[in-house]
């Protein structure tokens, strides 16, 4: 139970100290029930599985549980958006049926020509590998020339868009980061 009540409880964005809490019990013995030092009464089980939105077998259960651990085989990608035209970005999800994540990966097929694309900014952090072929990551104020190998990291509120530069599309993986406390709000400037 030690270790799934962390997850759980990580899952669901609660502190030990809001989870303790909720259930009606001190920080120091929820902690101690995390690291298997002590087990819950079936009242407090009972307590921890209603604050955390799940049945109480959950919390005993051995197995691991698909929405925990999900395996995404190359051709089970999700299709996102339409995806159309040679001005249009085409996006693959991955995980997409994982509830609760924090991270948003996805392949990224960017068009070659992008000429109009409009800059896109967003609350989180991002990351690029470019996994197949050449692209430009476009900031107001830099471009970034990328091959396939290379990564880049920046803060989602800085307009950005990208775009392949090879014969065909490039082929990047791309994770965004969900900023549900809306610390990476501010605007940052390229150095």
């Amino acid at each position: 139970m030690a270790g799934r009540l962390r997850v759980l409880r990580k899952q669901n964005r609660l502190s030990l100290e809001a989870l303790a809490e909720q259930v009606g019990v001190t920080k120091s013995y929820l902690s101690k029930v995390e690291r298997g030092i002590s087990d819950p009464s079936i009242s407090t089980a009972l307590k921890l599985a209603h604050a955390l939105n799940v049945d109480v077998g959950r919390l005993f259960s051995d197995e691991v549980e698909p929405e925990l651990v999900t395996v995404v085989r190359a051709g089970e990608r999700t299709p996102v958006g339409s995806g159309a035209g040679s001005g249009v970005s085409r996006y693959e999800g991955i995980a997409t049926g994982l509830s609760g994540k924090r991270m948003v990966p996805f392949v990224m097929y960017p068009p070659i020509e992008s000429a109009d694309s409009p800059f896109k900014s967003h609350t989180g952090e991002e990351f690029f590998f470019v996994h197949a072929g050449t692209a430009v990551l476009e900031f107001p104020e830099r471009s970034v020339e990328l091959g396939p190998g290379d990564s880049v990291y920046f803060n989602s509120a800085l307009p950005h868009r990208c775009r392949s530069t090879g014969a065909e599309p490039a082929e990047i993986l791309v994770v965004i980061h969900d900023d549900p406390d809306g610390s990476s709000e501010r605007v940052p400037t390229l150095p």
